[in-house]
């Protein structure tokens, strides 16, 4: 299946395959083009992917072949070209991934970190790290809760956190991997907002995998529909058809989704910000 995008595409996969080291095929080979000023969901049941692709996006999970390639920094390998794509790309996680003991603020500004040596953790960072943290929190609605624990917020606000600590990075890309899972309806509904007016406000594109279909359809701009590890639907939330569903649903999950399952949580919460 054809790409939707073309000359506005700022990453492009190139027959992007994943198989894990038990022989699980989590990704058959795709290829496609993500654009500015787009927030692209992915669509399907546990398995079907949409984990898969989202973290190949900055290779924490390294694709078995195929190319992403990156606008203005060309195709990511190891190394700087890589490291600087990680500390452009803001990865928000379901379950938020934050540091419990620490406040707000201080978790907001663990965004920063790639952009640093390690050894500037072991002082207070610049003012103006500080201010640009600050300015994250307030628009994402968290200005006066800079100084808590973030073992005191509740999971919407947690989630909004890690939006705003994304967005630290001064990202060129956000991932987001179901981000409102756990969330009851108005917390998802703001979050996916927020997600929603960042990517049109900071034109950067943002690709977010989710479960609801009722979300992708009021949110999306483009949707992508996995089945399995195959693309099976690329095209506007108005095409999600009756068959359209029945192809991306209409079949069980198998052993496919314990195994992918299986195979992210190898993927440990250090590799979450890069800070080389």
């Amino acid at each position: 299946m054809g790409s939707m995008v073309d000359c506005d595409s700022f990453v492009s996969l190139r027959d992007i395959e994943v198989i894990y080291e038990n022989g699980t095929v989590a990704l058959e080979p795709l290829t496609l083009d993500i654009a500015r000023n787009e927030l692209t969901v992915l669509l399907g049941p546990s398995g079907a992917g949409k984990s898969s692709l989202l973290r190949a996006l900055n290779h924490l999970v390294i694709p078995t072949r195929g190319e992403v390639s990156i606008r203005g920094l060309g195709v990511l390998a190891t190394g700087p070209t890589l490291r600087r794509h990680r500390r452009e790309t803001g990865m928000i996680f379901q379950q938020h991934q934050l540091l419990g003991r620490l406040t707000v603020l201080q978790n907001v500004l663990l965004g920063r970190l790639g952009h640093y040596p390690a050894w500037r953790t072991l002082f207070p960072m610049p003012a103006r790290e500080q201010e640009w943290a600050l300015d994250c929190l307030d628009r994402v609605g968290l200005f006066e809760k800079a100084l808590v624990r973030c073992d005191a917020l509740s999971g919407g606000q947690q989630q909004r956190v890690g939006i705003a600590r994304a967005l630290a990075q001064r990202p060129r890309l956000l991932l987001a991997d179901e981000p409102v899972a756990s969330l009851d309806p108005a917390a998802s509904e703001r979050i996916l907002s927020l997600l929603s007016e960042i990517c049109r406000q900071d034109r950067i594109p943002a690709v977010v995998s989710l479960h609801q279909l009722e979300y992708a359809r009021a949110y999306a701009n483009r949707i992508i529909g996995l089945s399995h590890g195959r693309l099976v639907y690329d095209g506007p939330p108005q095409g999600l058809s009756a068959e359209v569903l029945t192809d991306i649903y209409g079949t069980p999950t198998g052993a496919v989704g314990d195994d992918e399952t299986h195979a992210l949580a190898k993927v440990g919460e250090h590799e979450l910000i890069d800070t080389g």
